[in-house]
């Protein structure tokens, strides 16, 4: 007999869980159409505004000129384009690291490192805010699967001391994506030096955004990125890039290895190589475009200023994702629509996404906000507040 999908279904939203897709009419930019209505938009991850970006359109059309559309083959057969290498070679200058190898998103990603690198008789020691694909993939792998509290890094030590695995290897994200808040980056790299663990640091959310013209997480100095052998770097593309796509830099072997193993890389058809023609153009915006990063960091100020007298808090964030602390799932959803029918999209986050009693509206913040769309949402949340 078939479960009752309907029934939980039914109880999905009777508990305020249930979610629901959106038609957005047009392209990505802080004002959106939505079923022929306009909304100010705190929804996005295109952090710098470059998802509509006049200079990577036209990089698209360049590339669909020169590549055609689809890439037609895996990268193992010949869907290889040389858009994808040029783009590959970028990428590993950019972070610092020997070689980049492009994967088609983030998830999978995620799922072909760590099953490459790790198997039964390894240990993968994760934060326990990872986003899911980590999780995903550390249970896809068949490791032991060791969990330690949110940025602990006492906790991680521990294990790791305790732990007799063949193999170890350390997995968080670089900016927690439901949090908004930094892992110790070096603190990790240090503790993974010192047990012999490899290191996946998941930038996502801060490729793009942090660190010297936007390196990343790991842009810190005096780091030579080459004498960090146990250090694998995922980014996405398609969020602070604008774009689509993720990537892994690391040592040359680590890379070769990835080429060989991981299957999310081998059994699938390669990206469109348009997509990396212009990821090449967002590239250079990301690199020389200061101001954007400039004015995410004031609206970041801005946002934090204006909410201080709010009875929902902030959590502590210094990047774009600003988590405003709810608590019950169905009051989150409540605040949520309620900003909605004044024409604010931001999403109400809940469990299982965060822990329970967590949920939270999730404000995202570009550099292409300007003051009078925050003061719009800050005056929006005070009303709501008082009500």
């Amino acid at each position: 007999m078939f479960p009752d999908f309907a029934e939980q279904l039914r109880l999905r939203e009777q508990q305020g869980l249930r979610r629901f897709r959106q038609i957005v009419e047009g392209p990505q930019a802080t004002h959106i159409t939505i079923e022929g209505r306009e909304y100010l938009a705190f929804s996005s991850n295109d952090y710098l505004g470059l998802a509509n970006h006049p200079d990577l359109i036209r990089s698209v059309c360049d590339g669909a000129q020169r590549y055609g559309v689809g890439a037609g083959a895996s990268h193992l057969i010949h869907g290889h384009s040389a858009a994808h290498h040029a783009l590959e070679k970028a990428l590993a200058e950019f972070t610092g690291f020997p070689k980049a190898l492009l994967f088609s998103t983030g998830y999978m990603a995620n799922i072909g490192v760590v099953t490459a690198l790790v198997g039964r008789e390894d240990a993968i020691f994760a934060d326990k805010l990872n986003h899911a694909s980590l999780n995903d993939a550390a249970l896809l792998s068949r490791a032991k699967f060791i969990r330690y509290p949110h940025l602990d890094m006492a906790a991680l030590e521990r294990r790791l001391a305790e732990s007799d695995a063949r193999r170890k290897l350390v997995i968080s994200d670089a900016v927690f994506s439901m949090e908004g808040d930094i892992a110790p980056v070096q603190a990790l790299v240090a503790l993974c030096n010192k047990y012999q663990a490899l290191l996946l640091l998941d930038d996502a959310h801060g490729f793009g955004i942090l660190g010297q013209q936007g390196r990343g997480s790991l842009s810190v100095p005096g780091w030579q990125k080459h004498r960090l052998p146990n250090l694998l770097y995922m980014a996405t593309l398609g969020k602070a890039a604008g774009v689509f796509g993720a990537f892994v830099a690391a040592q040359a072997d680590v890379i070769e290895t990835l080429i060989q193993s991981a299957r999310s890389y081998i059994y699938t058809t390669a990206t469109p190589p348009l997509l990396s023609q212009a990821l090449l153009t967002s590239l250079k915006l990301i690199e020389h475009d200061e101001w954007r990063r400039e004015a995410l960091a004031t609206n970041i100020t801005q946002l934090k200023r204006e909410v201080q007298s709010l009875r929902w808090k902030l959590l502590p964030s210094m990047t774009p994702i600003q988590p405003l602390l709810v608590g019950d799932s169905q009051e989150a959803v409540r605040i949520s629509q309620q900003l909605r029918e004044r024409g604010l999209l931001v999403p109400a986050i809940r469990p299982s996404t965060v822990p329970q009693n967590t949920a939270r509206l999730r404000i995202s913040l570009s550099a292409a906000h300007l003051p009078h769309d925050i003061r719009r949402l800050t005056q929006a949340l005070q009303e709501l507040a008082a009500a």
